[in-house]
Order: C-alpha cells, then sequence, then structure tokens
C-alpha cells in the first residue's frame, strides 16, 4: 500500500487574470529562496485534485516537495465546483491555454519552473515551453531589449528596467502587446533591382542598431532589403539594445546629420568651438553621399560593412543625396 502522509502543506486558492480569462491556481507551501516551482498541469477529464493529490500526498514525494513551493494549475472551468461556461464562449486553443501561463508565473514571481503535466497537460507545458515562457514576462522581454551579455553583466540599467517592466507596465496587457508581436509577419520588402516589382519603402529611412544589440542581425537585413539611395545605416560602437538610453549624444548627432540631409537644417552647429557652423568631427562617418552603397549588409566579418572616409556633406536645403552604409 501506497504511505500517505497525515501532515498536508496548507493550500491557498486564486484565481488569476490572464489575457485569456480567470485560471484557478492552488499553491501548496510557500517559495524557498531561490528554488523553482513545482507547476502541475492535469489531462483531459481531470482537474489539479483528481489528477495528482494522491502522488504530492504520497509521503516519499513530500519528502522532495517540502524543499519547493507547489503550483496546480486548473485548466478553465474544470476546477471543483466551477460554474458553467455561458452559451456560445469560445474555449481557448492549446495555444492559449499556454499562454495563460506567463500570468500565473508573474502574479507569484516564480524565477524558474519546474512542470509536471499529464497528457493534455503534458501538452501545454510543452507548448509554453517551447515559445520561451519559461521565464517570467519582465525577462523575456529583456532578452528582446538587451543582448546577452548586457544581461549577464547585469548593469544598473538593466536591473532598473527589470524593475520597471514588472511594476510599471500591465502584465496582462503587456502579454497581449508581447504575443501580437511574436505572431507578426514578413514585411516583405525587397532591395529595388533584386526581384522584379520589388516593394520598398521610398521615404528617407535612417537604420540604427547598436553593435552589441539582440537584433543586429534582424536591423542589418532589413537594411539589405532597403534603396541604399535614400537609406542610411548606422552601426553604434559600445552599445547594446537601447542606443537611445546608453548613447543619446551619438544618436542625436545622427538625428540631427539625417534631419539636415532631408533639408530640413541648413548646418550643424559644434558646440565644442565657438564661432559658427563647422562640420562635426564625427559626422564624416554619418555623412550623406552621392554615391552609392560601397558594401552589402550581408557581408560577415569578421568583417561588418566599413564606411568610406572621402564622403561630402550636405550643404543646401532641399538637397536630395544617395546614402552609404556606414559603422559608426
Amino acid at each position: 500500500m501506497p504511505r500517505v502522509s497525515g501532515t498536508v502543506s496548507p493550500l491557498q486558492e486564486h484565481d488569476i487574470e490572464t489575457p485569456y480569462g480567470l485560471l484557478h491556481v492552488v499553491i501548496r507551501g510557500s517559495p524557498k529562496g531561490n528554488r523553482p516551482a513545482i507547476l502541475t498541469y492535469h489531462d483531459v477529464g481531470l482537474n489539479h485534485k483528481l489528477c495528482f493529490n494522491t502522488f504530492f500526498n504520497f509521503e516519499d514525494m513530500q519528502e522532495i516537495t517540502k524543499h519547493f513551493v507547489v503550483c496546480h494549475v486548473d485548466a478553465p472551468g474544470q476546477q471543483v465546483g466551477a460554474s458553467q461556461f455561458p452559451q456560445g464562449y469560445q474555449f481557448p486553443s492549446m495555444e492559449q491555454l499556454a499562454a495563460m501561463l506567463p500570468s500565473v508565473v508573474q502574479h507569484f514571481g516564480f524565477k524558474y519552473i519546474i512542470g509536471i503535466g499529464v497528457g493534455a497537460g503534458a501538452y501545454v507545458l510543452a507548448k509554453f515551453a517551447l515559445s520561451g515562457l519559461t521565464s517570467t514576462l519582465p525577462d523575456t522581454v529583456l532578452s528582446h531589449l538587451f543582448s546577452q551579455e548586457e544581461l549577464v553583466s547585469n548593469t544598473e540599467l538593466v536591473q532598473s528596467y527589470r524593475q520597471q517592466i514588472g511594476n510599471v507596465v500591465n502584465q496582462a496587457n503587456l502579454q497581449l502587446f508581447w504575443n501580437m508581436y511574436n505572431s507578426r509577419r514578413d514585411l516583405d520588402i525587397n532591395r529595388p533591382g533584386t526581384v522584379p516589382n520589388a516593394k520598398t519603402l521610398r521615404c528617407p529611412v535612417m537604420l540604427v542598431v547598436g553593435d552589441n544589440a539582440p537584433a543586429e542581425d534582424g536591423v542589418v537585413e532589413c537594411n539589405s532589403k532597403l534603396d541604399p539611395t535614400t537609406t542610411t545605416f548606422l552601426k553604434m560602437a559600445d552599445s547594446g539594445g537601447l542606443p537611445q538610453v546608453t548613447q543619446p549624444g551619438k544618436l542625436t548627432e545622427a538625428f540631427k546629420y539625417f534631419l539636415q540631409g532631408m533639408g530640413y537644417i541648413a548646418y550643424l552647429k559644434d558646440r565644442r568651438l565657438s564661432g559658427g557652423a563647422v562640420p562635426s568631427a564625427s559626422m564624416t562617418r554619418l555623412a550623406r553621399s552621392r554615391t552609392a552603397s560601397l558594401t552589402s549588409a550581408s557581408s560577415v566579418d569578421g568583417s561588418r560593412p566599413q564606411a568610406c572616409t572621402h564622403s561630402e556633406s550636405s550643404e543646401g536645403l532641399g538637397q536630395v543625396n544617395h546614402t552609404m552604409e556606414v559603422s559608426c
């Protein structure tokens, strides 16, 4: 006969709001330092009690679970005493069931989880893991904003954004935005001349990316699909995923020069010198040129595209010039 313990950890019941409705969750025990939470998901026809009570009340299992907090998740409307859904209710898809779990993880502040799923529950947990949502939503978003190197160094900037994303932004709303962003379709643009009837942006474009940004490859690829005669590509040295935060001076200078190229600013003033308009020293690398791009954005470096130094800056208002891909 299985040995069943007579001492069971107290249970706490919660209804967690998620992007796809309320989710009934039962917590057993309390978080144990930095240890992960054990999260369970039951099979069709069951709930957490029918699926897991015998297992988790087993004495030997309790010797394990006393070292962890346990989070039992009931699929929508499957918990004991659940009300019947109204007529016309659309039950969440398996993908949506998985997308409900980050709200649970975030609500309790779990940093890591160990999933135990049975049947349909195992499928939901697998979808959850495949979606890259095994960490809290703020941490998932941070990996989109910052490079791995930045996250490992855990600078004050990263810490600040982690706290603000978790505390300032509504997490359910953020989850909806994040899900929609991840389901985006390709822009379907191509550099003129590469394919028949190529469609691309016709307006002046300035692409900026940090040389240590997680989106660097994507921005380089985007640049390769834009018209080099109307596009300025700036790769900023010593910058990660948020150059507008870490390198505001360089970005401001680049933006001023971009505006000058469109004819909105006739000249730039160097604040370090007195006596009127002079070309900024670093602008050689950002100057708009009458030559077309001399390097391919798809070149590999060791071989990142390098700017030529013999470009000339625009001087007159309304002047339309070609641009070069540049590295700053």
